[in-house]
């Protein structure tokens, strides 16, 4: 099941942010099919956030015909974002922490990271990012 988390600097509102997470997890493999996502209530409770934020998010993704509500019984995952690349997450998943665990042992904190990670990522679509 999916944990969220909500990041204030994000520059996504809570609601975005959960979609973000639910269409990420949908991609990365981490949801399948059939997999219920935690009820509103309880994603309520646990990100101190309104309910209706949580009932937009899960409407959203219905909408994109990711998810599928079934009243009194909860939400379920109805489709995936996973494609043939998926195989090629778990090598690529384990340079990147590797490469994490460099950038903290050389004392860059959680928003240089994120930085340099965004400025080559940008800099590899050929985009200048300062």
């Amino acid at each position: 099941m999916i944990e969220f988390h909500l990041n204030g600097r994000s520059g996504l509102s809570p609601y975005q942010q959960l979609v973000q997470q639910v269409r990420h997890a949908l991609r990365l493999g981490l949801l399948k099919e059939g997999d219920r996502l935690p009820t509103v209530k309880d994603v309520a409770k646990q990100m101190a956030v309104n309910p209706n934020t949580v009932l937009k998010a899960y409407r959203e993704l219905e909408h994109d015909g990711l998810v599928s509500a079934r009243p009194g019984v909860g939400t379920f995952v109805t489709r995936t974002l996973a494609d043939a690349t998926l195989a090629a997450h778990g090598p690529l998943r384990k340079d990147l922490r590797r490469w994490l665990t460099k950038a903290r042992l050389a004392g860059l904190d959680e928003e240089s990271i994120e930085a340099l990670f965004m400025n080559a990522f940008h800099n590899a679509a050929g985009e200048d990012v300062a």
